[in-house]
């Protein structure tokens, strides 16, 4: 665990200085500084690019992680990552001309409970684009498990410039219709930043010849691109269809929730940057030992990170939305909750869906990750209508909770391994202990003074409750060289 440990940490600081950006950006610059069709717009603009963004680039940055360890030879590895580069062109250059020919269509699809969109629709295309490039890229260092650079590039460059934008708004120096266009801009430098960079860590030879197994890696790539829009579609597919059925403004008071919520889903992003490569690797080796090791430590890891932060989150809600200081926005309060739960859920998988996609039954996720998508979908459909936004985020609670089972079940049937332990068990009953005693106890000072000693309070009483149940030797290990807690 030591390489992983070590990103890991780097990737988790970076992680957590990426979402603060991102939360002075989505919880005090977006709300404040941007019109609210215009917040629900870019937001409605960047999920659609990432529900398609696994077909544009053919699901390569999953298939490099997969076949790169694969290779002996230099010239095979070299001649495999120019590959990667090359077939996504297969892809953008016909369904750009389809586009550009149905573009009228599409855009009018798309905008008919919001006319206000069909100006922008034709960004999406180019922003997938610019994400997947950047994506493959990126996958080209983890190979090399060289993942923190990107991270850092992924994760606070983007959002730093986002901030700078939002103050020009404010300052008057952009409109909100070219701060739109300027976020394009931004993606767009991103992704020759990560080509830079990858091209610096590793620089293929330019050899024009698919590998020897090149039917392998189209058929595992047709699988992962459903299998990848699929798990797109479920993280994105809400803010695509609130537009489609509510008031675009909707789409940002939906979106505040999950960012808050996402802050949870911090351990795993951080983590999966080593663990995906290093599983692929095992998996390929066939050393089910170490991938079963890996499981269990990243399940329980995870599950003990996620479930502090499932609580400082939950229980200062109230403060939280208080210092955001915008009514409307407290339609979030419950979508946080609920989405709180499906990431705890998604932590408790551990390593499973790196398993699942570097073994022999990958097949598996490509149907798991449609019938996820299908189901979601449905559930949308249904619940929005029934309850709105939080409709939107009690499917995915649905889907994220039902699905999870079904694989951790999958998993255990073919290889015999499974994530959890009665230290699990513990650990979730401490989750909720704490949760039920702190819920309705509330301070009456100024919002920042309630966090405050809320948080440190539950902080210490949580820790020490792990230190004293031995639920992870890893976490014991790093409180008591960090906190000096016995």
């Amino acid at each position: 665990m030591g390489i992983v440990l070590k990103q890991s940490f780097v990737n988790t600081a970076i992680l957590f200085l990426g979402f603060a950006i991102g939360g002075v950006n989505v919880l005090f610059l977006y709300t404040h500084f941007l019109q609210e069709n215009y917040f629900g717009l870019i937001t409605f603009l960047l999920s659609t690019a990432n529900i398609i963004l696994p077909l544009l680039v053919f699901g390569m940055q999953h298939t490099v992680i997969k076949y790169y360890s694969s290779y002996k030879t230099k010239t095979e590895k070299d001649s495999f990552l120019i590959t990667t580069l090359l077939i996504p062109l297969i892809v953008i250059i016909p369904f750009g001309l389809i586009g550009a020919y149905f573009y009228e269509t599409i855009s009018n699809w798309l905008s008919v409970e919001n006319p206000f969109i069909k100006k922008y629709t034709g960004l999406i295309f180019i922003i997938a684009i610019f994400m997947g490039y950047f994506e493959v890229f990126y996958s080209w260092t983890k190979v090399q498990f060289n993942s923190v650079f990107g991270n850092f590039v992924k994760e606070i460059f983007a959002r730093i410039c986002v901030s700078l934008l939002l103050v020009a708004v404010y300052m008057g120096w952009l409109t909100n219709e070219q701060f739109i266009y300027a976020v394009v801009v931004v993606y767009g430098v991103r992704a020759l930043i990560m080509k830079i960079y990858a091209l610096y860590i590793y620089r293929p030879k330019l050899i024009f010849k698919f590998p020897s197994n090149i039917k392998k890696i189209i058929n595992f790539s047709l699988y992962i691109i459903v299998a990848g829009s699929a798990a797109g579609i479920l993280l994105e597919i809400d803010k695509f269809m609130i537009p489609q059925m509510e008031q675009i403004a909707q789409v940002a008071y939906y979106s505040v929730g999950i960012y808050i919520a996402s802050v949870i889903a911090i351990p795993t992003r951080a983590m999966q940057q080593i663990t995906s490569p290093i599983t692929a690797k095992d998996m390929n080796e066939n050393n089910l030992v170490e991938v079963e090791k890996l499981y269990k430590k990243t399940s329980i890891n995870l599950l003990v990170i996620g479930g502090l932060f499932f609580l400082l989150i939950n229980l200062n809600i109230s403060d939280l939305y208080e210092l955001i200081n915008k009514p409307q926005f407290t339609k979030g309060i419950w979508i946080v909750l609920i989405i709180s739960v499906a990431k705890l859920m998604e932590l408790a998988l551990g390593t499973a869906n790196a398993i699942l996609v570097n073994s022999k039954y990958y097949k598996i996720f490509f149907y798991l990750s449609l019938a996820m998508a299908i189901s979601v979908i449905l559930l949308n459909k249904w619940l929005i209508e029934a309850i709105g936004i939080n409709g939107a985020a009690l499917a995915t609670l649905i889907v994220v909770i039902v699905y999870s089972i079904y694989k951790i079940v999958y998993i255990k049937s073919k290889l015999r391994i499974q994530p959890f332990s009665l230290k699990t068990i513990k650990l979730l009953l401490i989750i909720l202990g704490i949760f039920i005693l702190f819920y309705f106890w509330n301070f009456s000072f100024n919002p920042l003074i309630n966090i405050a000693l809320k948080s440190l309070i539950i902080v210490f009483l949580y820790l020490v409750l792990i230190k004293k149940t031995t639920i992870s030797k890893d976490i014991n290990d790093l409180i008591y060289r960090y906190l000096f807690i016995k």
